[in-house]
């Protein structure tokens, strides 16, 4: 199975200008009740990340669609492979956090838009999310540590923010050093 491409800012020692303004824009709601092309989007979206041994989350936009939809695994985050089935994976649909807790947390963070990369990143450690599950259902929710960071993660994504965007010291390869100076002067 091939896997779906995914958008990036940067690949193969150049800036992807194209991909990089679409991963840098907004995203729309998704309306409720579901639609045709709701389901068909977090199908497409539900698919791509199942699809993927390397990824924690992935966010709507990441594949190209400007829709308010996250996906990611809510258990198992330290094992490599896709998630061994439903219960192993979160969809929020127009996720929006209503409560943080506790003091910010810094922590090094990889994105698959921003390849080779880590940002330290400061999240809470305790978020409560309202939105619509895959089947437009209201759900609240509540995660904690690790999956709270991953959800905010995904979650600034849908605001057209990438992890270059945060204030935090950033992790590159020695040898590509150069090139990453470049790159992220232009972020």
């Amino acid at each position: 199975m091939t896997e779906r491409k995914i958008l990036t800012l940067w690949s193969d020692d150049h800036w992807n200008e194209a991909e990089a303004k679409r991963l840098r824009e907004p995203c729309e709601e998704i309306p409720i009740p579901l639609d045709k092309a709701a389901r068909e989007d977090i199908r497409a979206l539900t698919d791509a990340f199942l699809e993927r041994d390397d990824a924690l989350g992935l966010a709507a936009p990441q594949i190209g669609i400007g829709r308010r939809v996250i996906i990611f695994k809510n258990k198992h985050f330290d094992e490599k492979g896709r998630p061994a089935g439903d219960k192993d994976y979160d969809v929020l649909v127009n996720p929006r956090i209503t409560q943080t807790r506790g003091e910010p947390v810094r922590g090094a963070e990889g994105c698959l838009s921003c390849p080779e990369i880590q940002v330290e990143i400061e999240r809470h450690p305790e978020i409560k999310v309202r939105a619509c599950d895959r089947e437009g259902r209201k759900i609240n929710k509540r995660y904690t540590d690790f999956g709270a960071r991953v959800v905010q993660h995904e979650m600034d994504h849908l605001e057209g923010i990438l992890i270059v965007d945060h204030e935090g010291t950033v992790l590159v390869p020695r040898k590509k050093r150069a090139f990453f100076e470049s790159v992220l002067s232009k972020k």
